[in-house]
């Protein structure tokens, strides 16, 4: 079992950056990989950045591409995304998962997800 745990949201300015971080425990970060996700009101939860086990490759939604960059350190059983030029369009409920297979961008694919941490992006 796995949980996860994200924290780094906020209350931003457009333009701002935010870093979010999503911390494991219960078992290593090593095997899976790992993705991020984001539901904003009224609409379907989506795809937002997904990084191998390895952390060789990594891959992202075409929204935020350029923008987002995730990373992880497995030492810390942490992954991280950072965000870069947020627009209020970005304002949403991101959520970490894990994935004991393979990266994908597929929510249904992901075996534990966390809480989630609120991103408020004003214009």
């Amino acid at each position: 079992q796995v949980q996860l745990v994200e924290s780094g949201g906020g209350l931003v300015q457009a333009g701002d950056s935010l870093t979010l971080s999503c911390a494991a425990s219960g078992r290593t970060l090593t095997s899976y990989a790992m993705g991020w996700f984001r539901q904003a009101p009224g609409k379907e939860r989506e795809f937002v950045a997904s990084i191998t086990w390895s952390g060789g490759s990594t891959f992202y939604a075409d929204s935020i591409k350029g923008r987002f960059t995730i990373a992880r350190d497995n030492a810390k059983s942490t992954v991280y995304l950072q965000m870069n030029g947020l627009k209020p369009e970005d304002t949403a409920v991101y959520y970490c998962a894990a994935n004991k297979h393979y990266s994908s961008k597929n929510s249904w694919d992901y075996d534990y997800w966390g809480q989630g941490t609120q991103v408020t992006v004003s214009s």
